[in-house]
């Protein structure tokens, strides 16, 4: 196991190292300029070079990404120009909103369209396998912003069922006491229900936009690896003698089709990284990807390469916990690796 752990992590090295350089290249291509920015409209243009000086913007691109690696080595992604606070603080601060809201829209997501998958291929040709068949359709064709837009225009403009979409919680109540920065356990590790109702809230909307976004292509790999499965010699053999239907179904067909599933689940989670930058923007959501539009807006460089940065590194976690669970799922695949 700790040896496919450091193969992994070894093999991830040129991909982030090549994440870096493209960032910081990408960054540097954007247009405005942060010194003119961060000096102000009023500025002189001997003002807007001091400023560049200060912000070490007058050196060359090699020299500037020197600098970048050298910094990084020491655990300093630099300083936001819109905040004047650390990206690294930053960062920190708004990392736990945003993997909240990508967790439980992960868990709805999985909590609907694995049964329904599993469910639509036990029954082919029902009016289940029908309505796996819509809602994956509805959840490729909507874009994850788009769906949030309707719920809030729907649910809290015109119904009002909704709380407004104004970030983690209502302006009555106060944030939990911070454990682990996700507001729902740290309400419930506080005792304290009001906010945990208040938390869950302000969740639904954003989670049901996430949720809707990463159904589809769960529910149609959990489908077709039932149905490959079911399909099997094994399986075949299983009924034949007389064992019981669940027994087949949930014993033998779905661990077998596990595997592609947690593949997919994987890549899902890796979209709703994506997906959640607009999603936060929606609904004024505090998380990392709200600070990463705001830092592009102001040409911000630091912001910018830290978020990609912490987004590769989660990527490259999330790879790491996924060959672990094949491990667990089927443990042939760690002697094959």
């Amino acid at each position: 196991m700790l040896r496919l752990i450091g193969k992994r992590l070894v093999g991830a090295l040129p991909s982030v190292i090549g994440v870096l350089i493209v960032t910081f290249l990408l960054t540097r291509a954007l247009p405005g300029d942060p010194a003119a920015f961060f000096a102000g409209p009023a500025a002189t243009p001997q003002a807007i070079e001091e400023v560049r000086r200060a912000l070490g913007l007058d050196k060359t691109l090699p020299e500037q990404f020197v600098v970048y690696l050298k910094d990084l080595a020491r655990g300093d992604l630099g300083n936001s120009i819109a905040t004047g606070q650390p990206v690294l603080t930053e960062i920190r601060t708004r990392l736990p909103a945003s993997l909240e809201l990508t967790l439980y829209g992960l868990l709805v997501s999985v909590l609907i369209a694995v049964p329904l998958g599993v469910l639509a291929a036990t029954r082919p040709g029902s009016w289940i396998d029908h309505l796996c068949r819509v809602m994956t359709t509805a959840g490729v064709s909507l874009p994850a912003f788009f769906t949030g837009l309707l719920l809030v225009y729907v649910l809290y403009y015109r119904l009002g069922w909704a709380p407004a979409p104004l970030g983690r919680l209502d302006i009555f109540y106060s944030a939990p006491p911070h454990v682990t920065g996700l507001y729902t356990i740290d309400a419930l590790l506080a005792g304290d229900g009001a906010t945990f109702r208040a938390a869950c809230a302000q969740l639904l909307l954003p989670v049901t936009a996430l949720a809707i976004f990463t159904l589809a292509p769960l529910a149609r790999m959990t489908r077709a690896a039932m149905l490959e499965v079911l399909g099997s010699d094994f399986i075949r053999t299983a009924r034949a003698s007389g064992l019981p239907k669940g027994k087949i179904v949930y014993a033998y067909a779905f661990r077998n089709a596990m595997l592609p599933v947690v593949t997919t689940l994987g890549m899902v989670f890796s979209f709703l990284l994506g997906a959640n930058v607009l999603v936060e923007k929606v609904f004024s959501w505090p998380g990392i990807g709200t600070f990463a539009i705001e830092a592009l807006i102001s040409s911000d460089y630091a912001p910018i390469q830290g978020f990609v940065l912490t987004m590769a590194l989660l990527y490259v976690a999330l790879n790491l916990a996924i060959d672990i669970l094949y491990i667990v799922i089927d443990p042939r695949v760690g002697f094959e690796s």
